[in-house]
Formats: structure tokens, sequence, C-alpha cells
């Protein structure tokens, strides 16, 4: 029996020094003036070369990213999978904007599928476009603004790097989420996931394109797409998420005077989020699909509608993913009742992964209930094992 409650599964791969360690994190997550802070001074002091590495590995780095490398990463892979959890590598290492950092960059993702393939346990790859080329020619190639020759260059090295990425996914059967991005990078991201997809799904889905349901034209997308692929006679990979750049799109929409693309509500976007559900599981046969939730509303909606279907837990068509350090509460506990789990478990230097790290602990704070909830369970393991003289 599904219960999002059961902390002894939630938290069974912590110590309980571990717990403490993550209580103390949480604790400090739910103040937005000591994240902007602490956000603000840890930029400046890596700036001036302080050594503060070792204290940001040793908590928020270590909470949420799975090491500096991948071989770094094995420990957390391993433990994960102890309780049947696969891993997601994310290298996270964003803002660069030459192409010897491009390349580098599509380099490790292909070091990432060749982990995957070699390792049971990582069941996909992921990337992100941006990550691939300067995001100011995607954005003009988003919006079909004209390009110089030299721009022109570029944005062929940008869908050469994809088609590198994607060609060995295909050719190790690892298969491998495009991330979705902001909206003005968006529509050139859709236009070649499809194109990946055409050339790379004609068997399984191998290509999966990430689906953003906070927008208030994506489940209209998402039903487009999936009738596309049908069309084409290849299968759709789909990952399915509410979505992460809320704020910086409200505002971008505000100065720049067009439509906000953002649902009014958040019950908009969970509307959408479950109709997506709805339709991708009545469309499963033509589809592969992966929840990229933290909601217990939703994954339970999802595993309820498995149920009504007569799929099998562990259908491999269905997938549920969290990020690591989050959410643990779901994701064991989907593991321990035999679903498809992973964790998103990002990787790189500290130094470039900063970005990642901040973001999430914004994250953290603005997301109503989040670090409450994650606060109480924590508490509430903690509590179990001392009355049970459990370490």
């Amino acid at each position: 029996m599904l219960n999002f409650e059961n902390t002894e599964s939630a938290f069974e791969y912590q110590s309980k020094k571990e717990l403490k360690k993550a209580y103390f994190l949480f604790s400090l997550l739910k103040y937005p003036f000591l994240v902007k802070l602490g956000s603000i001074l840890t930029v400046i002091a890596f700036k001036m070369g302080l050594p503060i590495k070792s204290i940001v590995k040793t908590t928020i780095f270590r909470q949420f990213c799975g090491g500096e490398s991948i071989d770094e990463s094995e420990d957390r892979i391993s433990q994960l999978a102890r309780y049947n959890v696969g891993t997601i590598l994310d290298y996270c290492v964003e803002g660069k904007e030459n192409d010897n950092d491009f390349e580098k960059t599509k380099d490790e993702i292909i070091q990432s599928i060749i982990k995957a393939k070699e390792n049971q346990h990582i069941p996909f790859s992921v990337f992100k476009v941006t990550g691939l080329g300067p995001s100011s020619i995607i954005r003009k190639a988003n919006y079909h603004e004209e390009l110089d020759d030299k721009e022109k260059l570029a944005l062929k090295s940008i869908k050469k790097r994809v088609n590198e990425i994607c060609k060995k996914a295909h050719d190790n059967q690892v298969s491998i989420f495009i991330d979705a991005e902001d909206s003005w990078f968006q529509d050139f991201i859709d236009e070649l996931a499809l194109d990946m997809m055409l050339t790379y799904n004609k068997k399984s889905a191998i290509i999966f394109n990430t689906i953003q349901l906070y927008r208030h034209d994506r489940l209209h997308y998402m039903k487009n797409l999936i009738t596309k692929c049908k069309d084409s006679r290849v299968k759709c990979g789909l990952k399915i998420v509410r979505g992460a750049y809320m704020e910086k799109e409200r505002e971008q929409a505000k100065i720049n005077g067009y439509e906000d693309p953002i649902h009014a509500t958040k019950q908009d976007t969970d509307k959408d989020y479950n109709k997506a559900i709805d339709h991708c599981l009545n469309h499963i046969d033509a589809l592969s699909i992966c929840a990229g939730t933290h909601n217990e509303f939703s994954t339970k909606y999802l595993t309820e509608k498995m149920s009504k279907l007569n799929l099998k837990n562990n259908d491999n068509r269905v997938w549920f993913a969290q990020l690591l350090g989050m959410s643990d509460h779901i994701s064991f506990n989907l593991s321990k009742n035999g679903y498809n789990t992973a964790k998103y478990v990002p990787y790189g230097p500290i130094k470039e992964v900063l970005p990642y790290l901040i973001r999430r602990a914004k994250e953290n704070t603005s997301v109503a209930g989040q670090t409450g909830r994650e606060l109480s369970l924590i508490k509430k393991e903690i509590k179990r094992r001392k009355s049970g003289n459990i370490s």
C-alpha cells in the first residue's frame, strides 16, 4: 500500500547524522532572507578565492548533488540502487558561452550515456540545449530572426552537438531527456526534440521531450506532439513536469509586453498536469512517460490511473522522478511498492554547479509548503528512531 507518511521507508537510506544535517539545512531554507543573503555571500566568497569549498560541499552540495564528477557520484548511485531507486546523472554546469566549453559539455553528457549503458541502475540521461551553444543564438533561432554567417555556423554546431548526443543514446539504447527551458528558447528546443524523435524513436522511446504544464499552452502542444509521433509511426517520449522558471517568465512577459505564458493559478497548473497524465495513459501504447513531480496528489493520481488501466506497477513505459535531496517520502515509498523510480542526481565542479544550488535553495523557499513538508517528515523520522533507539 502506497503511503507517503511512511518515514521509515523514506529515510531508511540515511543515517541519524545525515538526517540531522538535512534537518538543519531545511531549517535554514525556510527563511528567504537567509537564502538570498547566503547566496550572495557564497558567490562573492568564491570570486574572492576564499576557502569555503569544503563548507559548501559538506552542506548544500551534499544534500542536492552526487559529486564533482561521474566517478565521485558512484557512492550515491550505489546508495540509491540498494533501495531500487535509479539515478539520472545531470551535468549541471551552466552559463558557458564558448565553443570549447560547449564541446566539453557535449563530451560529458556522452560519458553519462556510456555510464548508463554500463550500469542498469541509471535508466536515463539528460541534457539542456542551452548548455550546447550560445543562448543568444538559440533565442534568435527561437523567434526565427535573421542570422549572420557566423551565427548560422554556431546554430549548425548546436544542432550537430544535439544530434551527436541523441545518436549516442540511440546506439547504446539509453533513453535521454531533453530538458525544458525558458519560453524564449522552448520553440527551438521543441523543433529539435521532434526531429530527434523522428530520427531515433522508430522502435522505442529513446528521445524524451519535457512538457512544463505551468504554461497554459503546453497540454495542447503535448497532445499534438503525441499525434504527430503516432502519424509518423515513432514512439513519443515525454517527461511531464510543472515547471521551474515561473517568476522569470512572468517578469519577462511584463517587461516585453506579451501575454504571460504561465497559468493564472496553481490550481490550473494542477488540472493540466493531471489531464496530461490521463491523456498519456490513454495513449500508453504509443509512448513512454516520466512523471517528474514532487506533488503527492499527482503521484497518487498516476498510480491509481495505472491500476484502473491494469498496468503493472513496474510497467517500463511509466517512470517517476524527483530531485536528489527532496521528496524522499515520495521516491522511496514508490520504489518500495514496485514503481519505476529515479532521482535526478546533479554533478559537476562545485564552483560551476553553484548557480544550480542557488536556484534549488530559492525554489525551496518559494514553493508553498515544500520546506515545511520536508522538515516535518525528517522530524517525524528522527523522533521515531529516538523512541525505538535506532541509529
